[in-house]
């Protein structure tokens, strides 16, 4: 049995702050591998300024390098779109694994929006990651009137695998500011490196 985390996301750029918050969280956790699930469109996300899938795709794999950090395709090759249904085709995919739903702090303000979020919640655990300045928002998030009852205490987080869901906990992990948004910002043609083709070799 491996014990994996599952981060889910756009990955528009792959940056460090992925990187750090995912190892930190693989240590806090006591995961075997994390899982990054890189999305081909998500339904709460404007496709403007998304880019092209392989470059978010080669980003992933550049910042995971070294790392027990696997890129995945899945969502891609199973033609899931949200995440429920990507969860349960992992799940019925690797019955042996025991997973973990890993999302940052900012996102549990939009939880409820997803599609069939309580069915989500209560087919794995799931691990909230600091993000600053959105700690106060998340637990105030309207999915948390509902989650407030199966919140797990930090002390317990490499018990999770033992944990029968829904249950979540708040991890206290190093921040990093790091963000996509801003890191758009400054180069709106990141991808370019990333999608450039190569010139054929002459024969």
């Amino acid at each position: 049995m491996k014990k994996i985390g599952l981060l889910g996301g756009s990955f528009n750029p792959a940056h460090r702050g992925h990187r750090r918050i995912s190892l930190a969280a693989m240590e806090a956790l006591g995961l075997d591998e994390i899982w990054w699930l890189v999305s081909p469109g998500n339904p709460l996300k404007s496709a403007k300024g998304m880019a092209p899938y392989e470059a978010r795709l080669e980003s992933a794999r550049e910042q995971a390098k070294g790392t027990r950090i696997k890129v995945s395709e899945f969502e891609r090759q199973a033609g899931t779109r949200y995440t429920v249904d990507t969860l349960a085709a992992i799940k019925r995919r690797y019955p042996d694994h025991r997973f973990i739903w890993l999302m940052g702090a900012d996102t549990v303000a939009q939880f409820h929006h997803w599609r069939s979020w309580r069915t989500l919640a209560a087919m794995v655990p799931i691990a909230v990651i600091h993000r600053p300045g959105y700690d106060g928002t998340a637990r105030a998030a309207a999915a948390m009137g509902w989650l407030r009852w199966f919140v797990r205490p930090l002390n317990q987080a490499k018990q999770w695998t033992e944990w029968s869901a829904p249950a979540i906990i708040f991890l206290r992990l190093p921040p990093d500011p790091t963000s996509a948004t801003r890191l758009r910002a400054l180069n709106p043609n990141w991808h370019h490196r990333f999608t450039t083709k190569r010139p054929a070799l002459s024969s």
